[in-house]
């Protein structure tokens, strides 16, 4: 079997892993590969993502380097014998990338997903009719067949929503995107009420961000941060265009984590449809978003 020349984000992520694991043991890839019966190239590639490990060796480079983790074990295990293989596979290029059908394969298996946005609506609670304003004028040389595989993919994305077993949703949305007017006045204003309505699922948690809060003055980078299994496997995605947008390391994600306890603490408290309408002239999510649609 020839080696991978374009592993995912997911084989890449799983020989980072074992890596850290590895150094973390203060083990030498000939140690750690004599111990678990491979050469000290073949544990090369594994390690960067060039071929695949068999659950017999993971395991048997677990116990060489003293994990005791069974969750995260077993979590890479997984991701081991995962074929990669789901809806997305089907979209291929010129129009989408690895790197989003790496998204959508991280997003299928993540339990909660973290967003903030301060420019547009995080991707999986856009409308279909604001997705395809949005792609249309920032892809303005592609054709209407390709806007429309973009706008396809994207709600095909959103389909965890609904899934027997959605992950946790929680979005902090600067209230700037409320009033952006690259698309029309309706566009917009069905936008909004379709967060109103997402707020109604129970694994759905959204926050508005006004623009008098105070916040990390430093962070103005949209992310997503999406937690795995176990907290190890925790990933940030940030739309880049030159480097990889997905960040694993693990001060990297204490800052992005920390930074959304700030953002949520700073934004409005989140729209929750069951208190009385009265109670709304406060200051919170919903007063805010039903202000903006009555100046509409």
């Amino acid at each position: 079997m020839g080696l991978r020349a374009n592993p995912t984000q997911r084989q890449r992520r799983l020989g980072v892993e074992l890596r850290r694991l590895r150094e973390a043991a203060g083990m030498s890839a000939t140690e750690a590969a004599t111990f678990a019966g491979l050469s000290s190239p073949h544990l090369g590639h594994i390690e960067a993502a060039r071929t695949a490990i068999p659950e017999g060796k993971l395991r048997a480079l677990a116990t060489a380097y003293g994990c005791q983790n069974e969750p995260l074990i077993e979590a890479l295990v997984e991701m081991s014998a995962a074929t990669g293989k789901g809806w997305w596979s089907d979209y291929r290029a010129p129009v989408h990338n690895q790197n989003a059908r790496d998204l959508a394969e991280i997003e299928s298996s993540s339990v909660a997903v973290r967003s903030f946005q301060w420019v547009h609506m995080p991707g999986l609670l856009q409308t279909t009719e604001y997705m395809r304003s949005l792609f249309a004028g920032s892809n303005q040389d592609a054709s209407p067949e390709e806007i429309d595989k973009y706008v396809d993919f994207r709600k095909r994305r959103q389909q965890i929503l609904t899934d027997d077993a959605p992950p946790t949703i929680h979005a902090v949305i600067h209230e700037a995107a409320l009033h952006m007017q690259f698309v029309g006045v309706d566009v917009m204003s069905r936008q909004i009420e379709h967060l109103v309505e997402l707020s109604r699922l129970p694994h759905v948690c959204i926050q508005i961000l006004p623009f008098k809060a105070a916040y990390p003055a430093t962070f103005g980078t949209p992310f997503v941060l999406f937690e795995g299994a176990v907290p190890e496997l925790n990933t940030v995605y940030i739309e880049h265009p030159v480097s990889s947008p997905f960040i694993h390391e693990p001060a990297h994600l204490d800052g992005f984590a920390a930074t959304f306890s700030q953002l949520g603490a700073a934004a409005l408290p989140p729209v929750d449809l069951g208190i009385e309408p009265e109670f709304h002239a406060k200051k919170d999510s919903l007063g805010l978003i039903q202000h903006v649609l009555y100046a509409m």
